[in-house]
């Protein structure tokens, strides 16, 4: 008999390159105890790949988890560059719902319109993140607007186009339900995602089964399969 995972959320961090994701994702490690306090960590620690460091981007989807009160956000982080498409689309297998950060200043851009479409053809529900919303030039409030036009542009359910909206300085790690007025951390976006974005349906009966999206290696282990 098939019954929800209550204390567990799988989510996917999806937006057009340089909007924000890999660091938002550090700022949500950090603040969830992921690392001990006196351990040295890097910016964009989830660019691990030398290539990745070298270009600033993110190639290759990474996942991690964390722990907010009694429940499991499990992470995974996308690439927002084009040339990288095929990354998300195998992500989304892996997800209940997805993470949409926009640029507050540029509102959503090419990459986004095709990370939406793949997340929203696999019926996911999504929380949009407005980020940047510091830079002096940033338009918030049309940052959401043109994302709600996206959203039915691409035939959004209207489920889905009743997004939640959450409003973030993810340099900073500070997020807020508007944009004048945000917490000095990221528990904000932890209660949206908790709220908002469904638990994984499970058959505790069934047998295990796991299909591999990803695949890794470690010098400790040897190869690693990443599915759901």
């Amino acid at each position: 008999m098939q019954q929800p995972r209550n204390d567990i959320r799988n989510i996917a961090i999806i937006a057009h390159v340089d909007h924000g994701k890999t660091t938002l994702v550090d700022g949500m490690l950090r603040q969830t105890n992921v690392f001990r306090k006196n351990q040295q960590v890097t910016e964009r620690i989830f660019d691990s790949n030398d290539l990745e460091r070298e270009r600033g981007i993110t190639i290759l989807a990474k996942n991690t988890g964390i722990r907010y009160k009694d429940t499991i956000i499990n992470i995974v982080d996308t690439p927002g560059h084009a040339d990288f498409g095929g990354e998300v689309e195998r992500v989304m297998n892996m997800v209940d719902g997805v993470l949409l950060l926009v640029d507050a200043v540029e509102g959503p851009m090419p990459q986004t319109r095709f990370v939406l479409r793949q997340a929203l053809e696999k019926g996911h529900k999504a929380i949009v993140v407005v980020n940047k919303i510091d830079r002096p030039a940033a338009r918030p409030d049309y940052a959401v607007n043109a994302t709600f036009d996206l959203f039915i542009e691409l035939g959004a359910t209207d489920e889905q186009a009743d997004f939640p909206v959450i409003y973030t300085r993810a340099l900073e790690g500070k997020a807020g339900f508007t944009a004048d007025d945000l917490a000095d951390n990221l528990y904000p976006l932890f209660e949206t995602i908790v709220k908002h974005i469904p638990p994984p349906v499970i058959d505790p009966d069934a047998p295990a089964r796991l299909l591999i999206t990803n695949m890794e290696y470690s010098v400790y282990v040897g190869k690693i399969a990443i599915g759901r």
